[in-house]
């Protein structure tokens, strides 16, 4: 899929990657990352609000909550409209993509890292989860994908059955830990994996799924936990203001693939 660009808004080099904003005709703001689209404006909300509010459905009052990656402040916007959360955790090994999303794509994040609730540590989200500073009701791996034709990914040892497993250690006794799992059309390989090893280290796990055009059609999640799920109704505050997950879109996304077995 190729998109027309009006302006290369700014390119920033890391210690760790190539951050690139674009503003395109057709999906607005877009952020990539060594040449990967992240997200785009056109339709980020669908992601980032069926990545925080899905897991959260049906759970009473959660409190805490740590975000592995979402350097762009998406994610964090969105659990900060849970009034119920006292600490938001993020743990971000690349400082200069909140840097550059703040400056140059403020919107996004919405004054969510201004939020009291939230503290931000730039380090390895693999040695963080290890020894934690406390235990989290919830947890999201917003890590990038790991590509089949790239060696030494950023993100690889996140999607390992060991991270998996500090994540368990990590959670409270009913809390979730949720991952991205890329877009089951075109990389249905990635959450087969997924599930057997979060089956494997939370004892219950889960896929669900959301339309994001910019993404190629959809985006998968891949959720874990010793004692909750998601509600099989959409069951949340009904003050989040949300653009995209509506009842039917909650529906949607706990419904069966239409396409493909992530078992294969």
């Amino acid at each position: 899929m190729t998109v027309a660009i009006s302006e290369h808004i700014v390119s920033v080099t890391s210690p760790y990657q190539t951050i690139d904003i674009y503003q395109s005709t057709e999906l607005g703001r877009m952020l990539f990352l060594d040449g990967h689209v992240q997200l785009a404006e056109f339709d980020e909300h669908a992601y980032h609000e069926s990545f925080a509010h899905i897991p959260l459905s049906g759970m009473k009052n959660p409190q805490s909550a740590l975000i592995v990656g979402g350097g762009d402040g998406a994610l964090l916007r969105e659990l900060c409209r849970h009034e119920s959360f006292t600490t938001i955790h993020m743990v971000e090994i690349d400082e200069m993509v909140v840097d550059t999303c703040q400056t140059h794509y403020p919107e996004l994040n919405n004054g969510a890292f201004q939020d009291p609730r939230a503290s931000i540590f730039f380090e390895d989200a693999f040695a963080f989860v290890k020894n934690p500073p406390q235990k989290y009701d919830a947890i999201y791996i917003d890590a990038t994908d790991v590509y089949e034709e790239e060696d030494g990914s950023l993100s690889e040892q996140l999607f390992t059955e060991s991270f998996y497993q500090d994540c368990a250690k990590a959670l409270t006794e009913n809390g979730i830990c949720v991952t991205q799992a890329d877009n089951p059309v075109y990389c249905p390989y990635s959450a087969g994996p997924i599930l057997t090893q979060f089956e494997n280290a939370f004892g219950k796990a889960g896929f669900y799924w959301c339309q994001v055009p910019s993404f190629g059609g959809y985006s998968g999640f891949v959720w874990g936990s010793p004692n909750h799920q998601p509600a099989p109704e959409r069951k949340l505050p009904a003050n989040l203001k949300l653009k995209y997950l509506n009842d039917l879109n909650y529906a949607l996304a706990l419904s069966p693939i239409p396409f493909g077995d992530l078992s294969q």
